[in-house]
């Protein structure tokens, strides 16, 4: 006779975004300029019934989409935090940062740069999961962090893009 039991999964999870390395992945993915990521699917697939702490969405650039912003601050209480060049040192300072108010860091992005910051959160005795196309992410980093999640094309959606009179698109 087995008895059942519910868990209750008490983890607080942040999730830092490299945006402009997941876009190029889902571009790849898809092979569409205009694929985004759906965040109403990915964010609940990635939490895994566990508690979320920080959304960070890192952007290069100086145009950062209002709507983009907006969405995240309304749905997940995140943010979108443009960047010089790369997100790569702004989301391993931030990680860094709150690694001592989180149980698990997710990144997405499949860049190796991400390696030595992966094994220092897990040897500051952080989970870290990396979520990213599987076939643009390197394999190292798959390899090192805790968890791999896939993204994939269901966790995506192709932007509409529609013509004017004059024949641009908007």
């Amino acid at each position: 006779m087995s008895e059942e039991f519910e868990y209750y999964i008490n983890q607080s999870v942040a999730i830092l975004i490299d945006g402009n390395n997941i876009e190029l992945s889902l571009q790849a993915l898809l092979n569409k300029k205009n694929a985004l990521l759906d965040f109403d699917i990915l964010i609940p697939k990635l939490l895994n019934n566990r508690g979320l702490s920080r959304l960070i969405y890192f952007r290069e650039g100086k145009q950062i989409s209002s709507k983009l912003a907006s969405r995240l601050l309304d749905q997940f209480h995140g943010s979108v935090v443009p960047c010089h060049k790369s997100a790569d040192i702004p989301l391993t300072i931030k990680a860094t940062q709150i690694a001592q108010k989180v149980d698990t860091i997710i990144i997405m992005s499949g860049d190796s740069d991400y390696i030595e910051l992966v094994r220092h959160l897990k040897g500051a005795g952080v989970r870290v999961e990396i979520a990213a196309v599987q076939n643009t992410t390197a394999q190292i980093l798959m390899e090192e962090a805790d968890l791999f999640i896939p993204i994939t094309e269901e966790d995506c959606y192709i932007l509409k893009t529609y013509r004017t009179k004059r024949g641009s698109k908007q």
